[in-house]
């Protein structure tokens, strides 16, 4: 496994991560979710289980790859009650997060084709919004991975962390709101790289809390945002504005819009939701009983 190097470590560990998600829904109507890791150098999917109830009718649930890589599920719910359950077992990095401080940026002209999208205003990154800010802050830093970790260190030290705080904002209503959540902090960065000729993503995954002090709120998915620097997209996290270990990356894109955990049409309401992320050798091991649930798509 070519798992990409980390600053302290070469080593794997196995992390166990899932949610559970149960939705109400008025009538039947199409949903798509964003759910399944893909298999990447930075990590592998070693086991999962995947239950669905009711089971969905043959031929009614399909996946297929979006336009950023994403592997996306398709199917059709009918009306009533919808529990999804997802449960993997995935190979990550043993080490922290790469600490490159000698990164550059690397000069629009001469990005791939692919990653030019990544410079450019989205819904919820108007980096020309902030543009002036971005330079006036940060434009007299080298271009590269000093500018990103200066707009990760400002954002962390301004910006308070407040659960529940926000919902659907954008980087520059977060950005003038003064608090944020996860989400928010990746949709900042994104924003500011972006206004300084910087390609950024957002990313969704899960972040277990290892070697960390506990946090006894209940978990969720986690957002962070990748810079492409020297060729490679390099993970930054303003929320923590640490080093961390344990990433598993579900879904990429130009913001939250392309990496929703759940897409739904029509009167579809998420009612209950868990999530979990944590080491495989943790004494809670099965979060749920799959047996409870009357069926699985394998």
């Amino acid at each position: 496994m070519n798992l990409e190097p980390s600053s302290t470590s070469h080593d794997t560990r196995l992390v166990r991560v899932g949610c559970d998600l149960e939705y109400r829904l008025e009538n039947s109507a199409p949903i798509m979710f964003a759910l399944q890791p893909r298999d990447t150098p930075r990590q592998h999917v070693l086991e999962q289980r995947r239950f669905i109830t009711p089971t969905p009718a043959l031929g009614n649930f399909k996946s297929y790859s979006d336009n950023y890589g994403n592997i996306i599920w398709r199917t059709v719910a009918e009306a009533g009650s919808l529990r999804v359950v997802h449960d993997l077992i995935v190979e990550v990095s043993a080490g922290l997060d790469p600490h490159l401080p000698h990164l550059r940026g690397v000069g629009v002209q001469d990005l791939p084709d692919h990653v030019v999208v990544y410079t450019l205003p989205s819904r919820y990154c108007e980096s020309d919004k902030l543009s002036a800010e971005a330079w006036q802050r940060f434009g007299s830093l080298p271009s590269g991975w000093a500018q990103v970790q200066a707009i990760c260190d400002h954002l962390h030290s301004q910006i308070p962390y407040r659960a529940g705080s926000t919902f659907s904002t954008s980087a520059l209503e977060a950005y003038r709101a003064g608090q944020a959540v996860c989400r928010d902090f990746a949709h900042m960065g994104i924003a500011f790289a972006r206004s300084l000729s910087l390609p950024a993503r957002y990313v969704c995954g899960y972040l277990p809390d290892i070697g960390v002090p506990f946090d006894p709120n209940p978990m969720d998915f986690h957002a962070w945002f990748e810079v492409y620097l020297e060729g490679a997209w390099r993970t930054f996290d303003a929320r923590h504005n640490q080093p961390r270990t344990g990433r598993v990356v579900i879904a990429t894109g130009r913001d939250a819009a392309d990496t929703a955990f759940s897409t739904t049409y029509g009167a579809t309401y998420l009612e209950k939701m868990r999530v979990w992320a944590l080491p495989s050798d943790t004494a809670q091991v099965h979060p749920f009983n799959p047996v409870q649930l009357e069926g699985s798509v394998p």
